[in-house]
C-alpha cells in the first residue's frame, strides 16, 4: 500500500523526521537522563598517569598540584578514580581543591569513603551533600547504597521515592539503587 502525498507534504514529513531525529540525538548528547550532571567532564578525560589530572582547558594531562587545574577539572577526575576503583588516589585529589564543600565534591569523596568500607563516613559526606543540592539525584542514589549496606532498607526506600520524583523510574539512579535494594548482596 503507498500514499498519494503532495511534494510539499512529502517534504514536511522529511523535515519533521530530520528535526525528531536532530533534537532526540542532542538530548543525548547533553547527557540527559543518565545521571550525571551536565557538566559532567569525567565521560571525556582520558586515563592520565598517576599524579597527573586531566586539564579540560588544555585537552591534556596535567600535573595534580599545578594551579592551572580548575576545582571542576580535579573534582570530576576524583570522582572517574574512584570509578576506576583508585579510590586512596581519589581522596587525595579531592583535599586538594580550593572549595571541597560542592554538592559534587562531598558526594565523591563519600563515594570514596564508602568504596574503602568506610560506610558511616561516606553517609556523612553524603548527607552534607544532600543539604547543599536536595535535587541531586546521584548522591541520593550513592546514600541509598550505603543505606543498603548498613541494612536500613527503610532510609534506602526514602532516597530510591526522592529519586523517582527527580527523574523518574527510567533514570540510571533509579534503576540502579532498585537493583541495589533487590539484590543487597551485590554491592
Amino acid at each position: 500500500m503507498s500514499l498519494c502525498l503532495s511534494p510539499n507534504t512529502r517534504r514536511l514529513l522529511q523535515l519533521g523526521v530530520v528535526s525528531l531525529s536532530l533534537i532526540s540525538g542532542l538530548a543525548l548528547a547533553s547527557g540527559g537522563g543518565d545521571g550525571y550532571r551536565k557538566n559532567d567532564k569525567t565521560k571525556l578525560a582520558p586515563d592520565c598517569a598517576q599524579g597527573q589530572v586531566w586539564n579540560s582547558a588544555e585537552a591534556s594531562c596535567g600535573d595534580l598540584h599545578s594551579s592551572a587545574l580548575s576545582d571542576s577539572d580535579r573534582t570530576a577526575y576524583a570522582y572517574r578514580l574512584a570509578r576506576a576503583g583508585r579510590y586512596q588516589e581519589a581522596l587525595a585529589l579531592l583535599d586538594t581543591l580550593r572549595q571541597p564543600n560542592t554538592a559534587e565534591a562531598l558526594n565523591y569523596r563519600g563515594y570514596a569513603t564508602r568504596k574503602l568500607g568506610r560506610t558511616d563516613e561516606g553517609i556523612t559526606y553524603y548527607l552534607k551533600s544532600v543539604q547543599l543540592d536536595p535535587h541531586y539525584a546521584k548522591v541520593r542514589e550513592y546514600l541509598g547504597e550505603a543505606y543498603v549496606i548498613k541494612g536500613r532498607m527503610d532510609l534506602a526506600h526514602e532516597q530510591l521515592q526522592s529519586i523517582q520524583g527527580l527523574c523518574g523510574t527510567a533514570c540510571e539512579e533509579y534503576r540502579d539503587l532498585a537493583e541495589a535494594i533487590a539484590h543487597p548482596q551485590s554491592l
